[in-house]
């Protein structure tokens, strides 16, 4: 037994070790838990039903760290994504049009296309195509979409008719649960303590019911899984002859590729383990390939696994532990429902301030190689559009090389990238 385990986790380690193991997947599921409400409330806003919803984020997280377990063999812990998340809500369904059984379709069909990317030497050669900066601007501007978006959801900041946003109300007790909760959650993680944005929700919900404004969400009555079933496989191949749909394959794929390349070197090279990387992508694909016939928005490898490598995470039986709390925290569905916005919204303003850290990594000294990372990062947000704020900057950046007489230095797939984009734009012009 103690062989099997050692060829389908990578090692097995002695047992003081294995208490690390242990305790690291226990410390990366309290890290990470908020997803399962945090995920479904964003799901929900593409009109994915609640509970089903969180269903689906647990099931496709247990399945998805049991595959980077058991294929990767590394401590890497992987959820629905944060920013994919708001990509597939508030790009592919509110802002392109598609319903979001078409979006899970793209979900599929980007994970099927990752794996091809995985599974080949193609996930370098796309990596190096894109610019630093580029890439670094899509960081920066999902992180203020999700800071825009969670101070919405708080009531910190509302819709003017003149200037369109301004300021809330403070005298509102929801702003007020809001603004303390999201205290606490800074506070919480200046101090790196273990679940810290877990321990932020909880405080929000009691003090919100504490001030009377905490209710229970509608997550529907019946049992878990008669919520969950007709969720399963409601992927659609309708829509897939258009042109926005591959173009929101095509966005999703670059992003998962990205993100998620980034993530899992660091990761990998942070457990002192970077063999691990080919086998953490590959296994990162195949569970993108499964988010989509689940119903959930596509997986990246959390950056709350540093949590876990810090406590001693350095083999797959850490996210194995972490899939077996998942698993638990399915009886406590009924109850999660009682978690209001205020308690959640400050959990996506911090994310998004951590993913924004990434500004400082662009050189703006250097005006013609950082103005298109500057069009993504502004235009993300003030467009309500992720695959918009990106078109901007992709498109504007072989017209400032060009500009330049650097126009060979542009690789073709950025020609072709910034011509599918424009092909977007005037289509949509027509229709």
């Amino acid at each position: 037994m103690r062989e099997k385990l050692q060829r389908m986790l990578g090692f097995m380690p002695a047992r003081d070790v294995l208490r690390k193991e242990i305790l690291a997947g226990v410390v990366a599921y309290f890290a990470v838990v908020y997803i399962v409400l945090v995920n479904a409330t964003i799901l929900s806003d593409a009109g994915i039903p609640l509970k089903a919803g969180m269903a689906a984020t647990l099931l496709i997280s247990i399945i998805s760290c049991l595959v980077i377990a058991f294929l990767g063999k590394s401590p890497i812990i992987v959820v629905p994504g944060m920013g994919v998340n708001a990509f597939f809500t508030y790009t592919l369904v509110r802002s392109m049009g598609l319903s979001w059984q078409e979006a899970l379709m793209v979900v599929t069909v980007s994970g099927l296309l990752f794996a091809i990317v995985a599974f080949t030497s193609l996930h370098r050669l796309i990596s190096q195509a894109i610019p630093a900066m580029l890439q670094l601007g899509i960081t920066v501007g999902i992180g203020l979409f999700l800071t825009f978006v969670g101070l919405q959801k708080s009531g910190i900041v509302i819709a003017h008719q003149t200037t369109f946003v301004t300021i809330g109300h403070f005298n509102d007790p929801q702003v007020i649960v809001s603004c303390v909760t999201l205290l606490v959650a800074v506070v919480l993680v200046i101090r790196n303590v273990p679940g810290g944005l877990l321990i932020s929700i909880l405080f929000g919900t009691i003090m919100a019911h504490l001030l009377g404004v905490g209710s229970a969400a509608n997550i529907g009555d019946g049992s878990v899984i008669s919520a969950y079933t007709p969720l399963f496989g409601a992927f659609t191949l309708e829509g897939m002859l258009r042109l926005p749909f591959w173009i929101a394959v095509f966005l999703l794929l670059l992003i998962l590729v990205f993100e998620n390349i980034g993530l899992i070197g660091a990761q990998t090279d942070m457990a002192k383990r970077p063999e691990t990387f080919k086998g953490s992508l590959r296994a990162l694909s195949i569970s993108n390939i499964l988010a989509g016939l689940i119903g959930s928005s596509p997986t990246v490898a959390a950056a709350e696994s540093t949590a876990g490598i810090a406590a001693g995470g350095r083999t797959g039986i850490t996210p194995l532990i972490t899939a077996v709390l998942f698993g638990a925290t399915f009886f406590f569905i009924p109850w999660l429902g009682y978690i209001p916005d205020s308690a959640l919204a400050p959990v996506l303003i911090v994310i998004g301030a951590m993913m924004t850290q990434a500004i400082q990594e662009i050189k703006f000294s250097n005006f013609a190689d950082s103005f298109p990372a500057f069009l993504i990062i502004v235009m993300i947000p003030f467009t309500y559009s992720i695959v918009d704020g990106m078109a901007f900057g992709f498109i504007a950046y072989p017209v400032v090389k060009l500009a330049q007489g650097k126009g060979r230095e542009v690789p073709k797939i950025l020609y072709g990238i910034a011509i599918l984009f424009l092909a977007n734009f005037v289509v949509n012009a027509l229709l």
